[in-house]
């Protein structure tokens, strides 16, 4: 047997986070779990698979494996489309809600992907000690990204 032959394997891990416009506290905890919910079911239809959704009511944090023909541009194009419109649909209140523009986006190994789960989850308790332009700062620091050129281009 050629297990192999013909066949593509991956397992593309990202850890993205992004906010909502003017950093304002608009994922409201009287909707927040369906959102997480809603986006984990984006995430399957659209670029592959969720494995942990979480953040606070400013931002969303999100751990995805990747589906090789999808760029985390598209991804995060998407998830961030699809949710927001989810929203206004869902919440007609909630007209004003809306996600900012830009993202972060960083590669996890699957020996890391448990410590990432782990912090997605805590994040209410964390942001109890930092802020998220300081939680920014941290993982673009972690990460290599030159805080001067946000882009983290390579």
């Amino acid at each position: 047997m050629n297990a192999g032959a013909g066949h593509t394997y991956s397992r593309l891990l990202v850890h993205v986070v992004f906010q909502t416009k003017g950093v304002h506290a608009r994922v409201k905890p009287s909707f927040r779990e369906r959102l997480y919910r809603y986006m984990a079911g984006i995430a399957r239809q659209e670029f592959g698979r969720p494995i942990e959704i979480g953040g606070t009511a400013d931002h969303i944090h999100a751990l995805l494996s990747l589906r090789t023909d999808v760029s985390v541009a598209e991804a995060m194009r998407k998830l961030k489309s699809l949710s927001s419109g989810w929203v206004h649909k869902t919440f007609p209140d909630e007209r004003v809600f809306a996600w900012q523009s830009g993202y972060g986006a960083f590669s996890v190994s699957e020996s890391n992907a448990p410590s990432v789960v782990r912090y997605i989850k805590s994040q209410v308790e964390h942001h109890k000690r930092l802020t998220f332009e300081e939680e920014l700062a941290v993982l673009l620091r972690k990460h290599g990204i030159d805080l001067v050129n946000r882009r983290g281009q390579g």
